[in-house]
């Protein structure tokens, strides 16, 4: 890794203050040291951009791939994943009220909650969260068979 590129990578931690920018687990908490995900994937011609960069821990990382959208359970139509570059996460998730779950709230939140709960229902390392500190974490899309 070149000067520039450990740079770059510490100024992502930074902005993403130690969590994976998908599910929020906290990379000192894991005990790992968490990967650089392309959220436009290269082979789908992102850049190696800041702009493009998010924090991803080694479980969503590998459950994104190259995927830009998925599924929402509730419609069964196709739309992007969450962008942690352009959209706000509050804007697409909430915590369940025991804090526990991340819930998708619109039709981005239910697809990423989808393409990446396979791994995620499972319990999971610590989130960050404005309102406390570590906890375990699942994912629900918040789509019902009801």
């Amino acid at each position: 890794m070149t000067h520039a590129s450990r740079r770059l990578v510490e100024r992502l931690r930074a902005r993403a203050h130690g969590c994976c920018e998908y599910c929020r687990s906290q990379e000192r908490v894991a005990g790992e040291v968490f990967t650089v995900d392309h959220v436009v994937p290269r082979a789908k011609g992102g850049s190696d951009d800041l702009d493009n960069l998010a924090l991803c821990c080694y479980v969503c990382n590998p459950l994104k791939g190259d995927k830009t959208e998925a599924l929402d359970p509730k419609s069964r139509i196709a739309v992007p994943l969450f962008s942690p570059r352009a959209q706000r996460w509050a804007d697409h998730f909430k915590w369940s009220d025991d804090g526990l779950l991340v819930v998708g709230t619109t039709p981005v939140g239910r697809a990423t909650v989808e393409a990446l709960r396979c791994a995620l229902s499972k319990m999971r390392f610590g989130y960050c969260s404005e309102r406390s500190p570590c906890r375990s974490l699942r994912w629900t899309s918040g789509a019902t068979s009801e």
